[in-house]
């Protein structure tokens, strides 16, 4: 199996010519620039240096913000918003509209250079990156449409035993947005923008790792929200999260991760029951082969459901249970298939396994390897765990028991645990005891086999995909989880929803309301009260 990093050859609209530092960062409506100490960022892209050694490429730094700056962003957003009476809350939805559609102009400008740097900081395939890319502008362009709809629908004067009510969904206040690195443009953004759209205002804290894409959006967002509205920070989560959320301000904690940071962060609010959640957390979702499945379909389904960017998904199917009677056949076919992806540099042509961004992966994927392996398991694949440095090939484990750590436990990168089942309660009492429950995906080519399962896990789980991958998209579905796996609903219309509230002005019918209602019509004064309907 070919090195990675020997003989690296990058091409030139790809290269990063030097280290980029970005100082700077957004509070109140500037640009601010950091003094402080920062924190270098690579890529998880070996190249050799001057000895000859293969390390980590330098990509830049970015600021070590203090608690300090979580305050000072914090008390920006609070401003901003005002208690509900600030210029953000308080504007038309189509002004608020038109500044969204102003950012997203400003940034189709910044594609390419986005989209570098989501390549090189996460590793992720260069197709892949602009499809991330330009799925976040599509993602923006149907909420706003989304926005326009639910708003026209809201536009109406109702009347109910005598009592007049205009209805429409209001903000929920100050916003704090945790991003995931797996889709750090895309997931980020579908919280970010459907939190400012409904009138919050928010404050901003990447991930780990995929920071350095955000720096060509700085100004984008810098100049087309009022001052306050997005704050943009960057740091220990530890250090900037826990006193914003301790200060009792924040009223919505928006997280896609991990549950144990969750748990924590949320624990830190004194208000709890003020607290609004959404987040999106790990998943295990299974895959379950029933033995009348069209194989091929199955097989391929799955290995892009697993592997696709490295397994690295919440969505991505982390165990496989296949039925005794086609295990031989399906895993040599699923071998077959893995043994075709094509593994290199994440700018490689039609590239699928690439380095892995977290530096502690390899060694944790490794350890999931072996421990499979001292219980009864084997990599049944050619190549499989092997490692270069950042990069893992695809370890494909069989068979899997209980008793190992693959079992139950996210792993979040290229191992593919497979065992077998006799008796279809097995795959379903997993799903009905873990404590995770997003998505699972169903092979089958029979009716009558699929109809008990469905209406059994549609209980257990929140999407059940039929002879196809898991899946977040269409943006337009429901994206949710039950137990661990997620608090509230994503999609384009369900997370306008999240992040604002039902509020109504209403008018108990009398000469004096019926004509202040008439006025306030009449003059189109009020941005809550009035019927105007956005084209």
């Amino acid at each position: 199996m070919r090195n990675i990093f020997e003989n690296i050859h990058i091409p030139e609209k790809h290269k990063i010519d030097k280290p980029f530092n970005q100082n700077t960062y957004l509070v109140d409506g500037e640009l601010r620039e950091w003094n402080g100490e920062k924190t270098s960022v690579y890529s998880p892209v070996y190249q050799k240096n001057t000895n000859g050694e293969l390390q980590p490429t330098l990509l830049g730094t970015i600021p070590n913000q203090t608690q300090e700056s979580a305050i000072e962003a914090l008390n920006s957003a609070y401003q901003a918003y005002d208690k509900g009476r600030g210029e953000w809350p308080t504007m038309r939805v189509e002004e608020r509209i038109n500044c969204v559609e102003n950012f997203a102009k400003m940034m189709q400008d910044a594609r390419d250079e986005v989209v570098n740097w989501l390549m090189w900081e996460i590793g992720k395939p260069y197709e892949e990156s602009c499809n991330e890319f330009d799925r976040t502008v599509e993602y923006i362009e149907d909420t706003i449409q989304a926005l326009k709809e639910m708003d026209r629908a809201d536009s109406k004067i109702q009347k109910h035993s005598g009592i007049y009510a205009q209805v429409r969904r209001g903000p929920l206040g100050v916003v704090l947005c945790l991003s995931p690195y797996n889709y750090p443009l895309n997931e980020t953004f579908c919280l970010l923008i459907p939190a400012l759209i409904t009138g919050n205002a928010t404050i901003f804290k990447p991930a780990k790792h995929g920071i350095l894409l955000l720096s060509p959006l700085l100004e984008a967002f810098q100049k087309c929200f009022p001052k306050g509205v997005v704050n943009i920070i960057y740091g220990s989560g530890r250090t900037l999260a826990t006193p914003i959320l301790e200060s009792g301000k924040v009223d919505v904690l928006a997280l896609i991760g991990n549950s144990k940071s969750a748990n924590a962060l949320q624990g830190y609010h004194p208000k709890k029951n003020r607290l609004r959640l959404v987040l999106g957390l790990e998943a295990k979702n299974p895959g379950i082969v029933l033995p009348d499945c069209d194989l091929e379909l199955a097989v391929r389904e799955c290995v892009n459901g697993a592997l696709a960017f490295n397994g690295q998904r919440c969505t991505a199917l982390k165990i496989l249970f296949v039925h005794e009677d086609i295990v031989e056949e399906f895993n040599q076919k699923f071998v077959e298939e893995v043994e075709k992806l094509k593994f290199g540099n994440p700018w490689e042509e039609g590239v699928n396994i690439t380095p892995l961004p977290e530096p502690h992966k390899p060694a944790y994927i490794q350890e999931l390897i072996e421990d499979a392996q001292s219980k009864g398991a084997k990599v049944i694949n050619e190549n499989g765990g092997e490692r270069q440095e950042s990069f893992v090939y695809p370890a494909v484990l069989y068979p899997i028991n209980e008793t190992m750590k693959v079992y139950e436990e996210e792993q979040f990168g290229p191992v593919v645990p497979i065992l077998t089942f006799k008796d279809i309660q097995e795959p379903l009492d997993y799903v009905s005891e873990s404590k995770y429950g997003q998505q699972v995906s169903l092979f089958s080519k029979s009716p009558d086999a699929l109809v008990p399962l469905i209406d059994n896990l549609v209980n257990q789980v929140c999407r059940v995909n039929i002879n196809a991958k898991c899946q977040r998209g269409p943006d337009v579905f429901p994206f949710v989880g039950r137990k661990d796996s997620a608090v509230s609903t994503l999609s384009v219309h369900d997370a306008l929803r999240t992040f604002s509230i039902r509020t109504l002005v209403a008018f108990k019918s009398s000469e004096l309301n019926d004509q202040i209602l008439e006025d306030l019509l009449e003059s189109n004064a009020s941005n809550f009260v009035n019927t105007n309907y956005i084209l």
